[in-house]
């Protein structure tokens, strides 16, 4: 019951302000928390307000227009995330990011500190779990049912179907195909089919 009066009050005015916002419609995250923790200060305090997705407030997301995503995914929406994609980042449906987590799609020049190097997004695919404190730097491609492990620095590509971890981050182990069906999950709003799994 608490649940529909959540989302009566408060889950309509998180769809509105969040476009880009798709996860489950009950059990995920109570929309007054999302309120009260993430759009007061995106909106009016004006901490990311440019993002059409939830963004915690110890959290920064530069040029999101240059990110595109799927479902159940929202960049910056846990703590002291840095997600800066210059270059542009992809990210895929179903992935989270851990507290501390970095993106980093550009580097600076190094010839001239206030210019940004030109190079290809950052690719991220389907079903991707990226723990605390990891970095993720330039022109990496991370493949579909991928867990990087904390505090790992991924330079390089990380394939398919893998669990890779450390500083530089390697493959450690191959995972097992993603068994989880999300066809079965009730969403927010309408899910588009472009942004289906």
């Amino acid at each position: 019951m608490f649940k529909k009066i959540d989302f009566f009050f408060f889950g309509w005015i998180i769809n509105f302000c969040y476009p880009e916002y798709y996860r489950p419609k009950y059990g995920y995250q109570r929309y007054y928390i999302l309120f009260f923790h993430y759009l007061i200060p995106q909106k009016l305090f004006r901490l990311n307000p440019k993002v059409n997705w939830p963004v915690h407030f110890t959290s920064k997301v530069l040029s999101p227009e240059k990110i595109t995503k799927g479902i159940l995914c929202d960049p910056g929406d846990n703590l002291n995330n840095y997600i800066q994609a210059s270059n542009g980042i992809v990210f895929g449906s179903n992935i989270e990011l851990g507290p501390g987590v970095s993106i980093i799609s550009s580097n600076h020049k190094q010839d001239n500190l206030r210019e940004h190097t030109k190079g290809t997004p950052i690719n991220i695919g389907n079903n991707v779990w990226i723990g605390a404190n990891t970095t993720i730097l330039p022109e990496v491609t991370i493949g579909n049912n991928v867990t990087i492990g904390a505090n790992s620095l991924v330079n390089k590509n990380i394939p398919d179907n893998s669990v890779a971890v450390g500083n530089p981050c390697k493959v450690i182990k191959s995972k097992e195909k993603y068994t989880e069906d999300l066809s079965a999950i009730i969403f927010n709003r309408k899910v588009t089919k472009n942004k289906q799994c």
